[in-house]
Parts: C-alpha cells; structure tokens; sequence
C-alpha cells in the first residue's frame, strides 16, 4: 500500500521519512520532510506529507499553515492542481485508518479535506460513514453539511459509496425527518434499482414491525416504486404496510393491482390473501370477502394439486398463511384443516429441499444424552404489550427453574418503550432479540440446544412457520396463539378437554396434548382507572347495556345479526361497539343491520379504543352483558370480562377458534350464556339482558371463582404444562 504521495525520484530523506511514518513516529517523519523542504523547496508533495504529519500530532493549525505555504505564488490552475494532490495525500491516509479501523482519525483526516473542499461529495458521504461507525450520528449532518443538495446536482458521485451510506443510514436513524429526503435524492442516481431495494425494503419491514412506524415504511417501498412500479413484491409489502396502518381502502386497491400483475400460482394466492386481509379488517365487505375466500381456496387446492417442490423461499413463507382467514368466515374444521395441513406440508418440503444442509445438522442434536435441565424455548413476535404477551406471563412467572431452563426468541424485538418487552426479556437464561430473518433465529436455537421449542405464533407469522419446519429443536410444541399450524415438523398442540372435540385427532397432524383442566390459565389482570360513563354516552342509569370489542374481522355478520336481534328484544338496551376497523365500514355495517332487524340507530354507540390495556379493562365495566363473536370466539377479551365478573354469551361450535370462550367459562366455573345453536345464542342474551337477578348471580359466581377455578391459577397451570414438558421429553428420549 502507498502510505504517503511521494516523488518518483524518492531522496534519501524522503525514504527516512517514510520508515518513521509507518512505525507511527509522526515528529521524526515531519522532521525528514522539513529537511526535504530545504533541499528541494519546490517539490509541493513534502508540503502535503509535513502537514498529514505536524495533523497525525494534533497540531491542526501548524499543519494548515503548511499546507498554505506549499500554495504561495501559485496561479489559480495550479493551485487547484495542487488542492487536488492534497486531497489525495490526505484522503489515501483516511482510507488507510478505515482499513485499519481507526475511525477518528480517519474522520478527522476527512474533515479537513471537507474544509480544503466543502463540495466534495463522496468525502462528506465518508464523514457520514465514519460518523455512524462512531456512534455520533445524529442525522442532522445531512442538512449540516449540505449532502443532499449536493447529491442532487451533482454529475459525478461514486455509487457504491452511496447505497453503503445509505444502507448504514437507514439502519442508523431510518425515523430521523432527513431520511426520507436523503433516499429521495438518492434515486436519481440509481442505475441498477434492486441494489437500491434490497437496501430500503427490509429496512421498511424493521421500521412497520419493530419500531411501528407504518407511514414511513409506507413512504420508503412508494420511493422504490418509483423505479420499479409494476414490482410485485414491493406491491405486496405497500399493500400490507397501508393495511397495518388502517388504510384499508388504499391497502385493498394495492393489493388487487399486485394481484392483476401476478404471473405464478404462489403470487396470485398471497396477493388474494391480501385482498381478503384488507377486506375482513375493514369489516362491512363480508360477501366481497367470502368470494374472494373461494377464489383463493380454488388457487391453492390447485397448488396442492401439483405440488411443486422448487419455490423460492420468499413465496414459500408467505404460503404458510395463506389461509389465515378461514377460521374466521366458517366453522368447518374438517374441511379447513385439511387444506391447511396441506399447505403447511408442501411448504415444510419446500422449506427442507432449499435448506437441507440446515435441517441435516439441526437432526445431530444430542443434547438427550446429557443429564441436565430441560432447556425451553419460547419463540414469538409478540412477547409484548400483545395478547400473546399479556396471557403467556404466567407461565413464565411460575416456571420452576431448578429443572427447565428458559430461553427466549424475539421475532422483530419492538425497538419501542415497551415494559412487558423488557419484562420478558429480563425473565429468560438468555434473550435473542431477533429481527426478520428465520434462518438467523433457527441457527441461535440449534446453537443453543434447545431441548423443547413452544412455538406461540402458529400462522399468525410466516417468520415464526419457516423457523418451525427447520425443525432447529427435537421436540417442538404449539401452545396459544392461533389454532395448529398444520406444519409436519411440529409434534404437539397444546389443548384440553373442552378446546377441540373428541374427534379433533382425526383431522389435525400434530398430537394433541390435552391438559387435564385448560389450556391457558392466568393470575389476572391490571385494571385502571374507567373513562366510560353512561351518563357522557347519553344511556339511562337504568339502561341494560351490551358491549361487544372485537377486531373488524371477527365480526361474522350472521353473528352480528343475531346481536341486533338480541337489542330488539331486551327493553331499555343498548349496543356499544368497539375495536380495531374502519370506523367508517363498522357504523355503516351496523348500522344497516339494525335497520333490517328493526332496530333503533340511536340504541349503537360506537366507541373510541381505550390509551391502554388496564383502561379498556375498567371500561368493561360499563356493560350488564358482553356478547362474543362466531365463528371466532374471543380470547383475551373472553378472559377479561370474565376476570371482571360481567356475564357473557358465547355460540360454540367445532373448531378450536369457536370454543375459547366456553372452555374458559367452563374453567371459571359457569354456563350461564354458553350456547350450543344460534337460537340459544339468541335466548341467552335476552335473559341475561331481561334478568337483572341472574346477571348478579352470574357475577358473583366469577367472582367466587377468583379463589379456586382453574382458569385463575397459573401457578396450577404452570405445573401441568411443566409435567407435559416432561413427558413429551421422556418420550423423545424413548424413541431415540
């Protein structure tokens, strides 16, 4: 490597100075370049090389004025000749110190080529660079020193040097107001625009997941479309980022375009998907929804039809759930679960065929063998201020840690204040705060030998379906948050005697394990301060008040429409309606109900969401009786009303997702408003409704129940989950 700008004909003071550079001895090397200045004055690279020394020694001012000195008399071409050599001197010892990872003094060599050229723009981008490697990026430099004028008029910029900057940028401070303007500026520049996409797009996957900013990751995949616009895949991520961010219309409008540009049978089922994502959360286009169902179910039973073991890794994982909606819109588990077990088996062939390296080493797993603690493994994107997170604590909380080590893995780690996070994290051994990339997360699980894998996620996250089918640990489990994935590499799902049928084996792939009381079990909740009056809602103090909070898609509107019936017959009742949709859609769909069953529109209320869990909590309080959705039951919000004593009716029926709410009654210790047929659904509301005495009987009843139902133990719960742990494990040992 060339050190230094030397002459060709190097003099023995030159040579002397150049030894004494490399070992570090700057006064000696400056010495030697004095010298040289004496004997050959006009030689302006001993300038250059005196002046990097006298600055390498912190003496700024000194190695300044040498440099001016080197310019004297000197005509303005040749001065600017001169400037140009300085700068090399100067910017070949800037690389040198990067190479050498000796930052600060690679940014300091480069501030001083930017006061020698301010509109040197690659050198700013180097200033950049060096200044995230330091960790003193604020992201105000790209205004401070003018980069993104300077990007936008100029000709000639080194393009590889941007996009780094850029992906350094955009991992550094994406959230910083410049950003967006940087990355804008940035396009014209771009040539080969999936250099450019490959930076932005899992940087916009991070900042929608992880930091929950939806707009600018909205904002940063319509800037890539703006040089690809027919791109598929980003079309697909822009539609689910608009329906994240509740802007449903937009997301639907995307996402039916992404679908007319779609050519092979994978892309048209996830682009339907979407459609059908768009239009259930929305709430109000069911039959729209409903068709779209059937055009996607037609697709993918074509798919299973050919079977094609070649996809690429990206369509595969958006497979896994594609069938995420079914559920939602019918309680035919026989037919629902063979297409879903179907595609969950194609998808674990194509995930094996592409990974088979991977999934041959994580088979070596020996830890059996020892004779140690069973270590678990928790894998979930939602060990948060989420359902998920709310309801699994207790598990945590209680576990014994004299025989099971507890690992955590968090997919895309909520880069946000969030104290259920941080709690999580603080309960496990050893937390790996993951992002978005499955093969990173399996290879940690493999790394650390988990024995026994809970998988919380089910299809609820294709990440966490593609960790699954790698099959990292040898014994892997489904426990809570969805129904079974379908995945063959997953052996258990965690049930109990009420949850599924008797029959339910027959159509589910993985063993079902029933725990002898109930599948999920809590302590209780965090209750807050109320915000609901009756008397700020304009309802009468005598009024009997129903209340249904639910999320847009769980609003099934043959469901819905026994609810209207209900109101009409109870006097004096009213309807708040609250959750997460299209407020707009939601008042529109009940509305139109209410207007068809006959009932007054003055009887809905449509409530705002509550600032945070424990408020919503207090605001149940406001209801006489809460009425649940079908085919797909509530959950958490099942738990809460009953944790707050609140009588509540519930249709059960065969799949697991339409029999939350009655094994949670029946583990509460009621069966007051279970409901076996519509017409019972019906009848149970307008008692409750009517029967002032037997609401208060059923409160009471909940809570008693505070003090000796399964559903309020954890602790109890804990231990049978443990003593399932143990079995599950014993028979892993057995059979290897």
């Amino acid at each position: 490597m060339t050190f230094v700008q030397i002459p060709t004909n190097i003099t023995p003071s030159e040579q002397q100075a150049q030894q004494y550079f490399i070992k570090g001895n700057y006064t000696q090397a400056a010495s030697c370049y004095e010298q040289a200045i004496e004997t050959e004055p006009e030689v302006k690279s001993h300038y250059w090389n005196l002046g990097l020394m006298l600055l390498l020694q912190g003496q700024e001012a000194e190695a300044q004025m040498t440099w001016l000195l080197g310019m004297e008399e000197g005509e303005a071409e040749q001065v600017e000749q001169w400037t140009v050599e300085l700068i090399k001197v100067l910017q070949t010892e800037a690389e040198r110190r990067e190479t050498l990872a000796d930052y600060s003094v690679a940014w300091a060599i480069r501030q001083h080529i930017r006061e020698i050229s301010p509109i040197y723009v690659n050198n700013l981008l180097y200033l950049i660079e060096l200044s995230i490697k330091l960790k003193t990026f604020t992201g105000d430099e790209l205004t401070s020193l003018e980069v993104i004028e300077l990007i936008q008029s100029e000709a000639i910029i080194d393009i590889e040097l941007l996009l780094q900057v850029l992906g350094s940028i955009i991992n550094d401070d994406p959230l910083h107001p410049s950003v967006l303007e940087f990355v804008e500026c940035c396009l014209t520049h771009i040539s080969e625009p999936q250099s450019f996409i490959n930076i932005l797009l899992p940087a916009a996957v991070k900042i929608i997941y992880s930091m929950r900013q939806p707009k600018v990751a909205i904002s940063l995949v319509e800037l890539c479309l703006r040089l690809e616009p027919e791109n598929t895949e980003l079309l697909r991520h822009l539609a689910a980022f608009y329906i994240r961010d509740s802007n449903y219309s937009q997301g639907i409008e995307i996402a039916k375009l992404c679908y007319s540009l779609s050519k092979s049978l994978t892309e048209k089922i996830f682009a339907k998907h979407l459609i059908q994502r768009g239009l259930m959360e929305c709430t109000g286009y069911w039959n729209e929804a409903y068709t779209v169902f059937l055009e996607q179910e037609f697709l993918m039973k074509s798919l299973i039809e050919e079977q094609p073991i070649n996809l690429e890794s990206a369509m595969v994982s958006r497979l896994f759930n594609a069938n995420y909606y079914a559920p939602y819109l019918q309680d035919n588990p026989q037919h629902n679960r063979q297409i879903q077990n179907q595609v969950a088996q194609l998808c674990q062939l194509n995930v094996q065929k592409y990974a088979t390296e991977k999934v041959q080493r994580y088979k070596q797993h020996s830890s059996h063998k020892r004779n140690k603690k069973i270590k678990i493994g928790y894998l979930s994107h939602c060990l948060s201020r989420h359902s998920v997170g709310w309801l699994a604590r207790w598990l945590i909380q209680h576990h014994t840690r004299e025989q099971f080590d507890l690992y955590g893995y968090f997919i895309t780690y909520k880069h946000v204040d969030d104290s259920l996070q941080e709690w999580y994290v603080q309960q496990f051994n050893q937390a790996y705060l993951g992002g978005i990339y499955s093969d990173d997360i399996a290879e940690k699980i493999s790394e650390d030998e988990i024995d026994i894998l809970i998988d919380l996620d089910s299809i609820t996250l294709d990440i966490t379906c593609e960790i699954m089918a790698l099959k990292p640990a040898p014994v892997q489990v489904t426990w809570l948050g969805w129904d079974a994935s379908g995945i063959p590499a997953v052996d258990y799902f965690i049930a109990d005697p009420y949850v599924l049928p008797d029959s339910a084996q027959e159509y589910y792939t993985e063993k079902i394990w029933r725990l002898p009381q109930t599948y999920i079990a809590v302590d209780g909740f965090e209750i807050g301060v109320p915000t609901l009056r009756r008397d700020s809602l304009d309802i009468p103090s005598n009024a009997v008040v129903f209340l249904s909070a639910q999320r847009g898609f769980k609003r099934h509107p043959d469901t819905a429409r026994l609810q209207m019936k209900i109101i009409k017959e109870v006097p004096n009742s009213y309807f708040l309606i609250k959750g997460v949709a299209d407020s707009e859609a939601v008042q529109k769909f009940f509305m139109q109900l209410a207007e068809e069953e006959g009932v007054e529109y003055s009887r809905l209320r449509f409530l705002d969401l509550d600032p945070s869990e424990s408020v919503h909590r207090a605001n149940l309080a406001i209801a006489d009786v809460v009425l649940d959705t079908y085919p797909y039951n509530g959950a958490t919000t099942t738990l809460e009303t009953l944790w707050m004593g609140i009588p509540l009716v519930s249709r059960v029926g065969q799949q697991f997702a339409a029999r939350n709410s009655y094994t949670m009654m029946i583990n509460a210790g009621i069966t007051e408003g279970i409901a076996w047929t519509d017409e019972e659904y019906v009848e149970w509301g307008v008692r409750l409704g009517k029967d002032e005495a037997l609401r208060q009987q059923v409160a009471w009843k909940l809570k008693a129940s505070r003090q000796t139902a399964p559903l309020w133990n954890g602790k109890q719960f804990t231990r049978e989950m443990e003593k399932a742990y143990q079995q599950m494990w014993q028979r892993y040992i057995e059979k290897t």
